[in-house]
């Protein structure tokens, strides 16, 4: 409003100020001669005072029209930092909201990566498991409460294996007893003299028994040799179902040779720690078992099967023997 009342001021007053110098020269025109030298002064001091006035009037309206254009400068820059700050604003907000939205994401995949690795643990111990209840499965081991065993009560194996033992427990007993018979009739017909002694000719019944423990001496005899068929039969199926021959060194030691070994001297020893049913046996170093050091620490050490290693080693050997 201050600025409207100030322009309208200077137009009344350059209104005025054409009006006022229109005036005078129509006077000065119409009087012609009538004028003397000191009214001329005053027109002539008049009109620089007028011109005085207009020039602090034009002077007066740059300034106003500055100060205007300079109003509107100022206005248009408050509005462009009102935009600013506001487009400021919201992008800062956006920016924060991505800021959150990445560190979400962040954790989430953290999260993905801690369950991966929970479950990559967990496969490890189930795959180990698995390979425990496999080699117990192996070793003859079973889970009662799923596995149900079944045993004849007439078992041929148990009833064969009963009557050999009580066989040779009842021939043991007869030998000794004709032994302990023989003895004592061979003391009672001996006479002993001075110079020498002689002794009474047997009798029939000295004749049966020895005819008896020689039979008994026999049929053990044959038992031996029986076992030893048995056993020879058991360790060629073991050498050609296995792949290995195995051979007792000394006690609760054994020594395994390939069916596929490039040299006799590549074998294996083993030594049973405790009980050979106890399952626990340690491999012993020798110039062939240096060979193999990878797979001893893979299936020993860390997987701690011996199955899995023999067969490792077999498959190792056939493969070198193998042409392609």
């Amino acid at each position: 409003m201050d600025d409207l009342e100030d322009d309208t001021t200077v137009f009344s007053t350059l209104k005025s100020f054409k009006n006022f110098i229109t005036r005078p020269d129509r006077s000065l025109s119409e009087a012609g001669p009538a004028y003397g030298r000191s009214d001329l002064q005053k027109l002539y001091t008049q009109r620089l005072e007028m011109e005085e006035a207009a020039e602090r009037i034009h002077s007066h309206t740059n300034l106003l029209q500055l100060t205007q254009e300079k109003q509107q400068m100022e206005l248009s820059h408050k509005r462009a930092r009102i935009e600013l700050e506001k487009a400021a604003h919201l992008s800062s907000r956006d920016l924060q909201r991505e800021v959150d939205r990445n560190q979400d994401l962040l954790t989430r995949i953290r999260r993905l990566e801690d369950r991966e690795a929970d479950r990559q643990r967990l496969e490890e111990q189930n795959n180990i498991l698995e390979m425990r209840l496999e080699r117990h499965n192996l070793q003859g081991d079973y889970d009662p409460v799923k596995t149900k065993v079944i045993h004849f009560r007439l078992n041929p194996t148990s009833v064969a294996k009963q009557q050999r033992a009580e066989e040779v427990e009842q021939l043991r007993e007869e030998c000794q007893r004709l032994r302990d018979r023989l003895r004592t009739l061979q003391a009672e017909g001996t006479m002993a003299t001075d110079d020498a002694s002689f002794s009474i000719p047997p009798s029939q019944e000295v004749l049966d028994l020895r005819k008896q423990m020689e039979s008994a001496e026999l049929k053990n005899q044959r038992l031996k040799e029986v076992f030893q068929k048995k056993i020879q039969e058991f360790r060629t199926a073991c050498y050609v179902l296995t792949g290995y021959q195995i051979d007792i060194t000394m006690e609760n030691q054994y020594r395994l040779t390939s069916v596929y070994a490039e040299r006799m001297e590549d074998c294996l020893l083993f030594k049973a720690n405790g009980p050979v049913g106890s399952g626990s046996m340690q491999l012993l170093e020798t110039d062939f078992s240096r060979t193999l050091t990878e797979m001893v620490d893979l299936h020993l050490f860390h997987q701690k099967s011996i199955p899995a290693f023999l067969s490792a080693v077999t498959l190792d050997l056939f493969s070198r023997q193998t042409i392609i």
